[in-house]
């Protein structure tokens, strides 16, 4: 073997590099195949994947620049077609595919990027029902987001013009197509709730294709209309379009004319109601009056009206017999509680210490307490003898025990 003829790693590497690169039929492949160990560098933006399909399979790598205009989320098993050129990865030395676009196999991108966008919204519960705000009854300002050019606004206007010309409609221009158009609208619908300058507010624009439509599909205004705190209203396309924005708002219109009849009033049929309900007053009223009349007729009709004097003389002489009645309850309680007293006294009287002393009766009391028992003195003991008119001092001199029945009381 030759020196000369005998490579590195790097030159071999970059020697088929460039003979694939130089293929003209690999620069621009359009490849089938069903994504698997899909991954994205969160700090770069850069995708990574396999494609396979059901006996081969060949790593694929997609720039953040292209990975940013896809409509939809890629996720593993998803059958998609890709295009872009094939190329050699040197460090590895394994050749890949070198992605600039995909699209979903079967349905379109868009319908693939809408139903990705409106599972993880209603799973964060943007659409429930339980959620949306009421629309007044009677807003005095209605705003409304749309094209200052296009046929809906003049549409709106219109119709609340007619409907109900109490009204006021602040506007806000807004462009309806074309990429960033969703920011745009998401912005005016926050500015409205900055400024607090209207009491619902309707998004509006004419009808298109899915494409035209798009920009009413994007998290950024589903997310502004979720969090508004004025109620709004979408009236995006026509009756058979529906946009997330449709699903976020709290009211949806088939189109921007119905929109505008949803967010006011009927002035006209508002008055046929006042009407009717003017009427339905105007015979309570006189139905209570008639019935007022009658019982201010009965009352006149009445003895105390009619002679009033008679009346007050009946009532004083009711007022005179209960006090008379009063007068004898109070004095019978007091005579009958008089004489129990009377009894209660007379016996206490009976009773008394002073009454029994005045009947012959004395108290002995030897050093200040009384003496009830002959046990209690000794002879030569000094007594004091309590009669009823005064006290005798003595001595003791003789203790005799015994019956006391023996001596004559």
């Amino acid at each position: 073997m030759k020196l000369q003829s005998i490579l590195s790693v790097t030159q071999l590497n970059m020697y088929v590099r460039s003979l694939l690169d130089g293929d003209e039929n690999l620069t621009n492949v359009f490849v089938g195949g069903e994504i698997y160990n899909f991954s994205e560098n969160a700090r770069s933006g850069h995708l990574y994947m396999t494609l396979k399909d059901g006996n081969a399979s060949v790593k694929a790598v997609m720039f953040a620049g292209n990975a940013a205009k896809l409509k939809f989320r890629i996720e593993n098993g998803m059958s998609v077609i890709v295009r872009g050129r094939v190329s050699l990865y040197e460090r590895d030395g394994a050749y890949q595919l070198y992605i600039d676009d995909i699209q979903p196999e079967g349905a379109g991108s868009l319908a693939i990027a809408f139903e990705q966008l409106k599972d993880k919204l209603a799973k964060m519960g943007f659409f429930d029902s339980g959620k949306k705000k009421k629309i007044p009854n009677f807003p005095t300002r209605v705003g409304v987001i749309s094209s200052p050019t296009g046929a809906a606004v003049q549409d709106i206007i219109n119709v609340i013009s007619r409907r109900f010309p109490l009204a006021e409609i602040v506007f806000a221009g807004v462009p309806v197509q074309g990429e960033g158009t969703g920011e745009i609208i998401a912005h005016a619908v926050d500015d409205f709730n900055f400024l607090h300058c209207a009491d619902v507010i309707i998004i509006a624009r004419g009808g298109g294709s899915a494409e035209d439509l798009w920009e009413f599909n994007s998290e950024v205004l589903a997310r502004a209309v979720y969090n508004s705190k004025i109620p709004v209203i979408s009236g995006v396309g026509h009756e058979t379009d529906f946009t997330i924005c449709d699903f976020a708002a709290d009211l949806r219109a088939p189109t921007p004319s119905a929109a505008a009849e949803l967010a006011v009033p009927d002035a006209e049929k508002l008055s046929d109601y006042i009407g009717i309900l003017k009427s339905k007053i105007d015979k309570s009223v006189n139905a209570k009056f008639l019935l007022e009349e009658m019982r201010l007729d009965k009352l006149a009709d009445s003895g105390f009206l009619r002679n009033p004097e008679e009346f007050i003389d009946k009532h004083n002489r009711h007022i005179t017999d209960l006090t008379e009645s009063l007068k004898n309850a109070v004095n019978a309680v007091y005579e009958s509680n008089y004489n129990k007293a009377a009894i209660i006294i007379s016996k206490l009287d009976a009773l008394s210490p002073l009454k029994i002393l005045s009947r012959g009766f004395s108290v002995i009391k030897s050093n200040g307490k009384v003496v009830s028992s002959v046990n209690q003195v000794n002879p030569q003991d000094k007594v004091d003898i309590c009669l009823s008119d005064g006290i005798v001092s003595a001595a003791v001199t003789q203790i005799k025990k015994g019956d006391i029945n023996e001596y004559e009381l």
